[in-house]
């Protein structure tokens, strides 16, 4: 099969030497690994269609990887050494952008800083935003339904996907790459493989929505005592700015601590509780004064303690890398737990105190790093703790509690192959077999991304 797949891809299209392999088969975070029986690197639609062929007919498992950011372990062959990874890495073109229709088409490998960057060219913004923009894959962006900052304004990715090219588990290629906004003729198929981690068909192709790129951008950071005043400087800036907030970023003063402990760099505010990473954006006047305004209010009644409002994109950039930091800081910290969850936003302040003091009490030697994105109710709840605690009797503790507040326990990276067992914990019966049914119409034979989302069954 492989001398079949070289006929097909060339001999730099599939790698066979271990060395070569070796950053396709460990995920960025160094934590989990696997081996490949051959990486694939086709350039094209028809060269990956012609791939899951050969691979449904051999009974090859399939691992579909983009830039391989996953939180989740979502795009790792395992161990076995008999399963295929195929990268979209070479189908990386940027096929067409539109300012006056606002879209733009790309193929899955295309890079979404890249493509944001493209889309500015054209005065217009793509706001997907997350930290490992530089690296993630549009394919894979789509197939995780990424998240990141500015979900309050905008959405999840799902928000900005108007068509997509999918190629299936035996090969099929469907091509719905539609500059539509307004389609209702028959199901809506592209929501199907919107998140499903490739578990379902691989995403060769995607036409996104933009939109005008904002002229006038404020960012500021301000400290509060507690994640209710968080959350009452959030409806108050809400009332102040209404829907020009594009990002709230709620982040522990543990966190800051983290960032300042490893790389030097502290936050310019004054306060050691908890923080406010704020951002308005608009293309009317009067944005900052509006953020003025009820910065002003919030300091005169008590709701923040201190701020600062960016003067300079130099500033801006450096509140910005403040918040980006942490998590490479938390793994310089040392073994951490990562707990990517969500409640509804009126919930985040019990949860915070909830999950903490259950943790104190059967863990008591772990440290909680909680940051991530109050404004859509998503917070990562990571846990830093010592290298002979169990991950799973830690994951529990979290996941109860989040249950109990009627929240996910995968707010935007997605299951993975870290969270499946949790998922079929938490996740009720009716909900789970229709997710396999779905599988087995689309995979009947399980090729596709095995072991990740869903937990195998007879």
């Amino acid at each position: 099969m492989i001398d079949e797949l070289r006929r097909l891809l060339g001999d730099s299209g599939v790698l066979t030497d271990r060395a070569d392999m070796a950053p396709f088969c460990t995920d960025w975070k160094n934590t989990s690994h696997g081996a490949a029986a051959c990486v694939l690197r086709p350039k094209s639609t028809i060269e990956v269609a012609a791939i899951m062929r050969l691979c449904h007919q051999a009974g090859v498992p399939i691992v579909p990887q983009g830039g391989n950011t996953s939180m989740a372990a979502g795009a790792i062959p395992d161990a076995s050494g008999g399963q295929v990874v195929l990268s979209l890495s070479r189908m990386n073109a940027i096929r067409a952008v539109d300012p006056v229709g606002m879209t733009i088409e790309l193929e899955a490998g295309c890079i979404l800083a890249t493509a944001k960057a493209a889309a500015l060219e054209h005065g217009r913004l793509l706001p997907i935003s997350f930290g490992a923009e530089g690296s993630a894959q549009i394919g894979g962006v789509v197939s995780t339904n990424a998240g990141g900052v500015n979900v309050l304004r905008y959405g999840m990715t799902r928000q900005m996907v108007l068509g997509l090219e999918v190629v299936g588990a035996d090969g099929t290629v469907l091509s719905g790459v539609r500059h539509l906004r307004k389609d209702n003729a028959g199901y809506d198929w592209k929501q199907i493989f919107i998140g499903s981690e490739g578990t379902l068909g691989i995403v060769t192709a995607a036409v996104l929505r933009l939109l005008p790129k904002p002229r006038y951008v404020v960012t500021a950071l301000l400290s509060v005592p507690d994640p209710q005043h968080g959350l009452a400087l959030l409806k108050l800036m809400q009332d102040e700015l209404g829907d020009a907030i594009s990002a709230f970023e709620l982040i522990s003063g543990f966190s800051f601590g983290l960032v300042e402990k490893h790389f030097g760099a502290k936050a310019p505010v004054v306060g050691d509780g908890w923080f406010v990473l704020l951002e308005a954006s608009a293309s009317v006047v009067g944005l900052r004064e509006g953020v003025e305004a009820g910065l002003e209010k919030a300091l005169t009644e008590g709701i923040a303690t201190d701020g600062v409002i960016a003067e300079s994109e130099s500033q801006t950039r450096a509140i910005w890398a403040l918040r980006e930091q942490i998590t490479e800081a938390e793994l310089k910290e040392g073994r951490s737990l990562k707990h990517d969850v969500s409640v509804p936003i009126p919930s985040l302040p019990a949860f915070l105190q909830d999950a903490t003091s259950a943790l104190a009490t059967s863990f008591p030697l772990a440290k909680v790093n909680a940051f991530g994105h109050a404004g859509d109710g998503n917070v990562h709840f990571n846990v830093l703790v010592p290298s002979d605690v169990g991950a799973r009797e830690i994951n529990r503790v979290v996941h109860d509690v989040v249950a109990a507040h009627g929240g996910s326990i995968s707010a935007e990276h997605g299951i993975g192959s870290y969270r499946v067992a949790e998922l079929a914990h938490y996740r009720s019966g009716p909900e789970l077999e229709f997710a396999r049914h779905i599988k087995r119409s689309l995979d009947p034979l399980g090729l596709m991304n095995p072991g990740k989302v869903l937990a195998p069954w007879d």
